[in-house]
């Protein structure tokens, strides 16, 4: 009989998201004329914008054409829209069209890039954080199994992202050999400063470590202390790896198309020899990684075009605007909430002596609101719980009502 990879074992049974979901499926059965408002959704609510949709369905139409069909495309992705990002994003930062890797969401890339390091890599996550990032090293087998008594995995150093640093990470005073960052972190809505970010280079400059840099709502940062790319904190190229996506700034989170960018300088050690990273990610895109859809892709370059550029930023204000919304309206009831500037996501505090399923329960059986319990996301997201500015304005608006009415009550 085969065997199957035994550090599966050391994951929960459950992702959180799917209790959540079957949570609010069974308040359904138990009162069908319950109406439950979504406020915790990670998805985009609005559709496509006119001009990427038009370019999605022009890739479409060329694809019908034999003189324009395009047949398996590069595992790098095609030279137009890397460029694209390139001039789009990367200006001025030292970065070629060569080291940016088009890929199908960044969720892929965040779970995947640990391939290339040591099974003894000794790595270190933020806490809260998004769930991928530990399990992805649960699975590859570089923890130990789940400690009831610690609420971690043993073998796996935690950075915790509390209140009183402002939920910004603080260095370890252990050396970390891959390091996971998120900004605008998902799920406190917090962005990193420029002398936090300084901070964070400088440590992995001196212990020679990797960050891997989530840059998933970089859009969304409004804030001017707060560098939207890493790559412009000097020496970052020798020591960082940042992921991005088109999912929550240009609505693709149903077309599915992101990018990693891996700088050529960029190197840590193989058989006792310092070496590039570039090329053996590149080498295991070829072999893995069959490129994304032509379509998607002129689509995706079609958000740097001056039309795009306009309606995507006008998207995204609206989202910023609801964020806002959402953060003062919480804010005005007395809960004590972060985030909502540099984010989509506000992260609120619980009433005292009350956990973050607690809340989420209290939410959703006596104001039929659904958030995210802050837990789920790790040890320190206890006493928490994550809402979402992307519901539609009206839908907001109600859930701030109902959840009005039952303060008094927590």
């Amino acid at each position: 009989m085969a065997n199957l990879n035994p550090h599966l074992d050391k994951l929960s049974s459950y992702y959180f998201f799917q209790d959540i979901d079957q949570r609010a499926k069974a308040l359904k059965a138990k009162d069908p004329q319950a109406i439950l408002l979504n406020l915790g959704i990670g998805d985009i609510t609005k559709p496509l914008t006119p001009h990427l949709l038009s370019a999605l369905c022009s890739g479409s139409q060329e694809m019908g054409d034999k003189n324009t069909f395009h047949g398996y495309g590069p595992s790098q992705g095609y030279p137009f829209l890397r460029e694209a990002i390139l001039y789009g994003e990367y200006k001025d930062l030292g970065i070629s069209a060569d080291e940016i890797f088009i890929s199908s969401g960044a969720k892929g890339d965040l779970a995947q890039l640990q391939e290339l390091f040591a099974l003894d890599s000794r790595i270190g996550v933020t806490d809260p954080a998004y769930p991928v990032f530990l399990d992805a090293n649960v699975m590859a087998g570089r923890t130990l199994h789940w400690s009831e008594e610690e609420e971690r995995y043993r073998g796996i150093v935690t950075i915790p992202c509390l209140e009183e640093n402002r939920f910004l990470p603080v260095p370890p005073d252990m050396t970390c050999d891959l390091i996971y960052l998120c900004s605008p972190n998902n799920p406190t809505g917090a962005a990193l400063t420029r002398q936090k970010l300084r901070e964070w280079v400088d440590y992995a400059l001196q212990h020679r470590s990797i960050l891997l840099y989530d840059g998933a709502y970089e859009a969304y940062i409004t804030s001017p202390d707060c560098p939207r790319s890493i790559y412009e904190i000097e020496g970052s190229r020798e020591v960082a790896i940042e992921i991005r996506s088109f999912s929550k700034s240009a609505g693709f989170t149903g077309l599915r198309c992101s990018y990693s960018v891996i700088p050529k300088n960029l190197r840590a050690s193989l058989n006792g020899q310092e070496t590039a990273l570039h090329a053996y990610w590149k080498r295991r895109q070829d072999m893995k990684f069959g490129s994304v859809p032509y379509p998607i892709q002129k689509c995706a370059a079609a958000i740097y075009s001056p039309e795009g550029q306009a309606e995507v930023k006008e998207r995204l204000s609206i989202y910023q605007q609801q964020a806002r919304f959402l953060l003062d309206g919480l804010k005005s009831m007395g809960f004590t909430a972060y985030g909502g500037i540099d984010a989509p996501y506000v992260w609120c505090k619980t009433p005292e002596k009350m956990n973050s399923w607690d809340f989420f329960t209290r939410l959703l059986e006596q104001a039929h609101v659904i958030s995210v319990p802050g837990k789920g996301f790790g040890k320190s997201g206890e006493g928490y719980v994550r809402f979402s500015s992307f519901a539609d304005p009206q839908i907001l608006a109600e859930g701030l009502l109902r959840i009005k009415q039952i303060v008094g009550t927590l």
